[in-house]
């Protein structure tokens, strides 16, 4: 029996049109209903993030401790080992600072010294001079002194920033140690409450989507040493100042994608210029611009593989959205959300009889199991 097609004269590609109008619309508003409520929990988003980077990152080195001690003590322990490593990491950079903060305002006020003198003797049309500075200096201390009371307020807020710092630092710990202790067996709860007959696709879901967040998480953090490790070996080899303090501006810049590395190219630039002049500034800057380079051409194929495929042109777009809707923090989340969010949309959508994934062509798709 067949059925007719309705009565009315609509054509078929308005009804297709209308059809996928409605989804899109549908998807749009869940996905804004799901923004909405991520940006009013933003403390506790925040602190679940941090503590699932910590659980990737501790996680193989928990593991490794566990195999000769009880699972509580190897948790402990590997929190331990990196308090001791970013501890010492910050002890050094303080002691590098102390050590050559003298000799560092001596070489940056010669080195401003010699670039008003290049402004004012230089093929540019600039006339710059110390009165102009001090004119500045002073417009500055009038805007202090007329907008004090707003800076108080700001500086009350910022307490208050501080305060919810320390609560999201806390909560990430606390989950931390629990994903790391019992991790799988609250995911293994979490299965139960679904229904039988899907948890089988969630359970290859979620492996997949903790595969690339992991696999991320993981490489982000080796790349970031690595950056600062080259970064600290060119600026000692130029006898740049605060070849230490600024090799962990670039690691730190790692963490952050598309801007977080020109940044810290510029202010180690800025430094080199003024405390060595305008070749070895320009040396800094290509050389770590070359830096740049290796990571995105060399590093990331190399550790981070296919775990995060995503193109260049989503990767910029999503910073670009997670900057305007969430700042810092927002260009930070995005790439994560984006390649855990383009993984498991992956392994849920259904697949035709003659369609090849790419993942199992190139013989990840067993290794993606295995690595969970």
């Amino acid at each position: 029996m067949t059925h007719d097609r309705p009565t009315e004269n609509v054509p078929q590609w308005l009804l297709t049109t209308a059809g996928w109008s409605w989804r899109f619309v549908a998807l749009v508003v869940a996905v804004s209903l799901l923004v909405y409520a991520v940006v009013h929990v933003r403390l506790v988003f925040v602190a679940v993030f941090l503590a699932l980077v910590l659980t990737s990152v501790l996680k193989p080195l928990a593991d490794f401790y566990g195999r000769v001690m009880p699972r509580a003590l190897a948790v402990g322990l590997a929190f331990l080992s990196a308090i001791v490593f970013f501890g010492g990491l910050v002890t050094y950079v303080v002691a590098s600072v102390a050590g050559q903060w003298q000799t560092l305002v001596v070489q940056f006020t010669n080195g401003i010294d010699q670039i008003i003198d290049w402004a004012q003797h230089g093929p540019l049309p600039i006339n710059v001079s110390w009165d102009h500075i001090n004119d500045a200096i002073d417009s500055g201390r009038e805007w202090v002194a007329d907008n004090s009371d707003d800076l108080a307020s700001t500086a009350v807020a910022s307490v208050g920033t501080v305060a919810e710092g320390f609560a999201v630092i806390a909560l990430s710990v606390f989950c931390t140690v629990f994903f790391l202790m019992s991790g799988g067996a609250m995911w293994r709860w979490f299965l139960t409450q679904v229904p039988a007959g899907h948890r089988e696709r969630w359970a290859k879901a979620a492996d997949a989507g903790w595969y690339s967040f992991s696999g991320y998480a993981r490489g982000t953090v080796i790349i970031a040493v690595t950056d600062g490790i080259m970064a600290g070996i060119l600026l000692a080899a130029l006898g740049i100042p605060l070849a230490a303090p600024l090799a962990v501006l670039v690691f730190i810049g790692a963490f952050i994608p598309l801007i977080g590395a020109p940044a810290a190219m510029v202010i180690a630039g800025v430094v080199a210029l003024a405390a060595e002049g305008p070749v070895k500034a320009l040396i800094v800057i290509i050389g770590v611009a070359l830096i740049g380079q290796i990571e995105g051409h060399l590093l990331q194929p190399l550790i981070m593989g296919k775990q995060v495929a995503l193109h260049p042109v989503v990767i910029a777009l999503g910073v670009t959205a997670g900057t305007v809707l969430a700042g810092i923090l927002g260009a930070v989340v995005a790439v994560p959300v984006l390649a855990v969010t383009w993984t498991v949309y992956s392994t849920l959508r259904p697949r035709r009889a003659d369609e090849v994934d790419p993942g199992q062509e190139e013989g990840e798709g067993e290794g993606a199991d295995e690595s969970v």
